[in-house]
């Protein structure tokens, strides 16, 4: 029963769909006991894994200083401060864009609302012409 257990595991496991408690049961069971013959491979393999996380790397890593270092970080502070003014300029663009939108909006506004005001002076002549013109239609009518 428990070998068949084990092999379901083993299947599972090559699929990558085994939980971390299923997988310590698989290596418990490959580092315990005795194993059948075609499982054997799977022992070693089980056993590596195990070894392996074990391993620690021991020797201390020191880096040299260089004086490279200095230079580069002034570079990176020149390059935020070339990015700033770039961003700042570019910010400082548009509002100057907007603000002459909003004058040309304004002028435009004073222009169209003059001719308005010319036209409506034309429009109340028409209709005093129209009046006009009714009044001789009538009288036209009652003379013939």
């Amino acid at each position: 029963m428990e070998l068949v257990k084990i092999e379901k595991l083993i299947e599972k496991y090559l699929e990558a769909e085994t939980t971390l408690e299923e997988e310590k049961l698989l290596k418990d069971y490959f580092s315990n006991k005795e194993v059948p013959s075609h499982l054997e491979p799977y022992k070693s393999m089980f056993t590596y894994f195990g070894n392996s996380s074990l391993e620690q790397y021991n020797k201390s890593i020191t880096l040299p200083r260089s004086k490279g270092k200095n230079y580069l970080r002034w570079l990176s502070v020149a390059a935020m401060l070339v990015f700033f003014i770039g961003v700042f300029s570019v910010y400082q663009k548009d509002l100057r864009d907007k603000e002459e939108a909003r004058l040309a909006y304004a002028e435009t506004q004073k222009a169209l609302n003059m001719i308005s005001m010319t036209l409506n002076k034309g429009n109340n002549a028409i209709a005093q012409l129209q009046v006009f013109e009714a009044t001789q239609n009538r009288i036209f009518k009652t003379n013939k």
